[in-house]
């Protein structure tokens, strides 16, 4: 079964040019959703090391994982280092890795870099300057505009290379902590989500991004949150308290439809008991650190060697 999910990625691969993107990448996520999950994990701070934790995995369990994670960040010094991260987005890619990048933005009125909080936690906008954030032409949107054509620089620099990108912006939307989080509503954070996306694909033409939709397990509210179909093309899901829970899987199904669907963060892992289950996950990210200090040797070795699990060495190279 593994041997004919890869011919088909292949197949994809052959018949598909560069231009083409993201199709390859998000073709191969539908085509593996019921069946595989894809291995992730997370590196962030610090940029400089940016296969840190990635690097923990193979030590652990001789595998690397499938899917490779890095953050644009917001400190000083990771902001200095976002070249070492992107270059390293370029290299993972072909190696055969699925790149995930993450982007933890500061709010648009102070500027870079930030703190985490208060900064990109607990400073929250007031109504009035949220308005004029989603307000096309006024300063604090325009402000937001800069901040992306900051970051268009790194992710053009992929395209030309043909780097595919799952990329999860504004995450954790129903996250009220974050600056740009718990605004529900068609004007709320979905609209901000919404702006991003039209900026980053249609004014600084950026095709290579697969849109990720991401909320946490801390409210049943997801409705409120959802930028629209034509915004995002993977949901993924973080996972820091019940989230493994069956009814979460339950509630999450309808919402997504078709589409793709992953474990976007988590501390403790899906055990494979979880993935037997609930299938359609179709990666899980392990962050960073909390790999280690969530999840025992065994637990992490058990789940790299489950069968549904893909790792880097079983995805074909590119």
């Amino acid at each position: 079964m593994r041997l004919r999910v890869l011919l088909l990625f292949l197949a994809l691969l052959a018949t598909r040019s560069p231009a083409q993107s993201p199709p390859r990448v998000l073709a191969y996520l539908q085509r593996i959703s019921g069946t595989y999950t894809l291995a992730g994990q997370h590196n962030r701070e610090p940029s400089a090391e940016p296969t840190k934790w990635t690097d923990y995995v193979f030590r652990t369990t001789g595998k690397y994982p499938a899917l490779w994670s890095g953050d644009f960040l917001f400190q000083q010094e990771n902001i200095d280092q976002r070249w070492t991260m992107i270059k390293e987005a370029e290299r993972q890619w072909h190696r055969g890795a699925v790149v995930n990048i993450m982007w933890h933005a500061c709010p648009p009125g102070p500027g870079e870099p930030c703190g985490w909080d208060p900064g990109l936690m607990n400073a929250p906008l007031t109504d009035a300057q949220w308005q004029e954030l989603i307000t096309d032409g006024t300063p604090l949107n325009k402000a937001w505009k800069a901040r992306m054509d900051g970051i268009a620089v790194y992710l053009q620099y992929l395209k030309d290379r043909h780097v595919e990108v799952l990329f999860r912006p504004l995450h954790e939307m129903n996250q009220g902590k974050f600056w740009w989080g718990g605004r529900p509503g068609p004007q709320g954070t979905a609209r901000l989500y919404q702006i991003t996306h039209d900026y980053l694909k249609n004014t600084k033409g950026l095709t290579n991004l697969v849109w990720v939709w991401d909320m946490q397990d801390m409210s049943r509210d997801f409705a409120q949150y959802n930028p629209g179909d034509k915004y995002w093309d993977v949901f993924a899901f973080d996972v820091y308290g019940k989230g493994y829970d069956a009814s979460w899987y339950d509630y999450i199904r309808p919402i997504v439809g078709p589409k793709p669907m992953a474990i976007g963060e988590c501390a403790a892992l899906p055990t494979p008991t979880v993935l037997a289950a609930q299938p359609r996950w179709v990666f899980f990210m392990a962050w960073a650190e909390l790999l280690k200090e969530s999840n025992s040797v065994e637990a992490i070795q058990t789940l790299y060697n489950d069968p549904r699990v893909l790792t880097l060495d079983e995805l074909p190279k590119r």
